[in-house]
């Protein structure tokens, strides 16, 4: 994992204390050393108390204007549901408070482009937490395409296939999986290739879960892609990866191929007379991803320690939205979609 200077402790706020909040908390708890959140603010804070107690938070609140009220507080990390993300961003903004927000940023483009408006003009910083490019695998990648060690560009596949679904509770909120799951994927392949996409192809179906189909959303997805810079990108979800999570990506080129492999928990193998037996992936995204998290609030203390840009803004939020939402068009039409330019929203 990069190291990164740390000058000064940077004292932030969180707002939402669900799954992803915890996740994150207690990354920067174990990994960072110039931050300190010192006030989580949750609407059920009573069944929050006991867990940051543990984790050393110095205060909590049920009401959020209460971390944006404190003048010691530079920042906010806003963990919420999606459908609250785009609000909080807008008052933190209107509050002089530097933002760090999960992704996505909302499911409407106009809510996003209001959001990314108010950041401006109260000249506060924004980052949006797409975690996967601070892991050390693919941040490799980027640098060998950057150095030309594979040349030309021309295939990028991205496989991003989780080991469970989650409650349905939680789906009928997700967005669909093409924006859920699949916005990591979008974000990768811009961010490995250094392009932008054009126009993308989408299959999907229900393989797994019929109840599903009720939500008019799928658990296998299928998305082509075509770059500006010419090359073609391949994206494949599942929802039910039975041996656990499966993260690869690679990068094919004129001059040869850049890939990662899954993490396991070791690499010791198993060499018998019948079989050879390795470790299955880690379960899931706390283990596979956990220090990442600590890394994209530890560069966004960074940015405002030092006064720098975050390294992931809020148009690297917007882009993958843009994307996202042809892939649903696709689905539903059946034939390639270009994706819309972010250019005519006035930001």
């Amino acid at each position: 994992m990069e190291t990164t200077d740390r000058k000064r402790t940077v004292k932030l706020g969180m707002i939402g204390a669900g799954r992803m909040g915890r996740v994150l908390a207690e990354s920067v708890g174990r990994f960072c050393d110039n931050v300190c959140i010192k006030t989580i603010a949750d609407i059920y804070i009573d069944n929050v108390k006991e867990w940051a107690v543990k984790l050393g938070v110095e205060n909590l609140t049920a009401d959020y204007r209460d971390i944006l009220s404190d003048g010691e507080i530079e920042g906010v990390i806003i963990t919420t549901t999606t459908d609250l993300h785009a609000q909080f961003i807008r008052e933190a903004a209107e509050a002089g408070k530097h933002i760090f927000c999960e992704k996505p940023i909302d499911y409407d483009v106009e809510r996003i482009a209001e959001a990314l408006r108010t950041v401006k003009r109260h000249e506060v910083k924004l980052q949006v937490g797409f975690n996967k490019r601070f892991d050390d695998d693919h941040r490799k990648v980027r640098q060998l395409v950057e150095e030309g060690a594979v040349g030309d560009l021309h295939i990028i596949k991205s496989t991003n296939r989780d080991p469970a679904l989650p409650t349905l509770d939680y789906l009928k909120r997700s967005g669909g999986f093409y924006l859920d799951t699949s916005i990591h994927d979008y974000d990768l392949i811009r961010y490995v290739s250094g392009s932008e996409v054009k126009e993308v192809y989408a299959m999907g179906e229900t393989n797994f879960f019929p109840e599903l189909k009720e939500l008019g959303d799928v658990d296998t997805l299928v998305i082509m892609m075509k770059l500006e810079n010419g090359a073609i990108a391949v994206i494949d979800n599942s929802r039910q990866a039975v041996y656990g999570f499966d993260q690869r990506i690679e990068v094919f080129g004129s001059k040869g191929c850049a890939r990662t492999e899954n993490k396991v928990p070791t690499t010791t193998m198993l060499y018998t007379a019948d079989t050879v037996e390795s470790e299955k992936p880690l379960y899931f995204f706390p283990q596979r991803y956990e220090r990442t998290y600590a890394e994209e609030i530890s560069q966004f203390a960074r940015a405002i320690a030092e006064d720098t840009d975050t390294p992931v803004t809020g148009m690297d939020g917007l882009r993958p939205m843009l994307i996202g939402l042809a892939v649903k068009e696709s689905l539903l039409k059946g034939m390639p979609v270009k994706v819309k330019s972010p250019d005519d929203l006035n930001i």
